[in-house]
């Protein structure tokens, strides 16, 4: 058993080792180099020199090789083109040549059949040095041209080139301040408002939270809401929380009357035999039975409702060209409800559910004014909604 355990283990270990290689060898022929020199690398880790490895220390070779060829050859091609907007591929290139021979150096030396396998391995510095100055110089006068646009999406694109301009060369000039600059002319800032086109008054608490978009979590990078308008920006779009109808119901107390009738264990009795004797067990003991008596429980319940409805919509409209460019409808309902109740009789005949409902005494509606902002609260969630899947560009 031992030994057929042994065998199979052998045979699961060869199997995984061959799919690994062909695996590489795969990624290898359809030009996936690098990911074939990650996967080989993975497998050199750990007991490197064992013979089995040679074949992913060939692969390793063969996939940098071919990496190296092919990437040098398109670096050749983008300087023959001499366009300055090459110069960011040409840079990235380099890095990617040096960071690829990087990961290899720590496995190394490699040997196969004894023999030291040698990489062809360069100095890339004053290539990246290079190319890197370049790219700076070329990403930073295209972004100020983009700056003197009166497009937002130049000034946007300005500040994407910028940004990987200030990753790659830090605190080059005046980078940071350009980058605050296209930041806020390409922003959409949007102005809210609140309008009540009702006869009911708004909750002053109400209307501030629906309006502090602090707490929605919603300005994303390049759109911000304003609820109080700043005299210094000038406004691309214009949002308006319209309340058409705000009813709120009359107080009611719904009562009903219950009678439950229930059989219950209530007690012990003895056995007794046809003839009226004590039963008892093969031990000799007195065999006890459960007593069962009929009770009954008059169940008297209140219930107390009261229910507030808003409806309305929202309207994006563009200040440019003073036209509405979305409305979606928004409506929102609120249930105030409160059940208490009392008893008269056994309350053993009553169902569980009832029971807990003769703890609960009478309490005040709440006021119009409340039930309002009760209703705000899952107004809020649904304004989000809304906005979330507003997109202005």
């Amino acid at each position: 058993m031992k030994k057929l355990l042994l065998s199979i283990s052998i045979i699961t270990f060869i199997a995984s080792c061959v799919g690994a290689k062909k695996n590489i060898e795969k990624e290898l022929n359809s030009g996936n180099y690098d990911r074939a020199i990650s996967n080989a690398l993975n497998k050199l880790k750990n007991n490197k020199e064992k013979k089995r490895k040679a074949d992913y220390i060939y692969l390793l070779k063969n996939a940098f090789s071919k990496a190296v060829i092919r990437d040098k050859e398109t670096i050749d091609f983008l300087k023959k083109e001499a366009n300055p907007a090459n110069y960011e591929k040409i840079y990235e290139m380099y890095v990617a040549l040096n960071s690829r021979q990087e990961l290899i150096k720590p496995v190394l030396p490699l040997h196969i059949n004894g023999k030291k396998t040698n990489f062809s391995f360069s100095n890339y510095n004053d290539e990246i040095i290079d190319y890197k100055l370049k790219t700076s110089n070329y990403l930073y006068n295209n972004a100020k041209k983009l700056l003197i646009s009166t497009h937002k999406p130049n000034y946007r694109k300005a500040y994407s080139d910028l940004e990987y301009l200030q990753k790659i060369n830090p605190d080059y000039k005046d980078v940071k301040q350009l980058m605050e600059k296209a930041h806020f002319k390409g922003t959409d800032f949007v102005t809210v408002s609140m309008k009540n086109q009702t006869q009911q008054v708004i909750p002053k608490r109400l209307e501030n939270e629906l309006l502090n978009f602090n707490t929605y979590g919603l300005n994303d990078f390049w759109t911000i809401y304003h609820s109080a308008k700043d005299q210094s920006v000038n406004y691309d779009y214009a949002m308006s929380l319209n309340f058409r109808t705000i009813n709120v119901s009359p107080e009611q107390i719904k009562e009903r009357e219950i009678i439950r009738e229930k059989q219950v264990v209530d007690g012990w009795k003895y056995a007794l035999d046809t003839e009226g004797n004590v039963l008892k067990d093969s031990l000799g003991n007195k065999i006890k039975v459960d007593k069962y008596a009929t009770v009954i429980c008059e169940y008297y319940e209140s219930q107390q409702l009261k229910t507030s409805y808003i409806k309305g919509n929202v309207v994006f409209s563009d200040l440019k060209t003073n036209q509405n460019i979305d409305t979606f409808p928004i409506e929102s309902e609120f249930i105030f409800e409160h059940i208490y109740a009392t008893s008269r009789g056994d309350r053993r005949a009553l169902e569980q559910e009832l029971l807990s409902f003769l703890n609960n005494r009478r309490v005040n509606f709440p006021s119009n004014e409340q039930m309002i902002y009760d209703t705000g609260e899952d107004l809020k969630n649904r304004l989000k909604e809304i906005i979330t899947r507003q997109r202005f560009n």
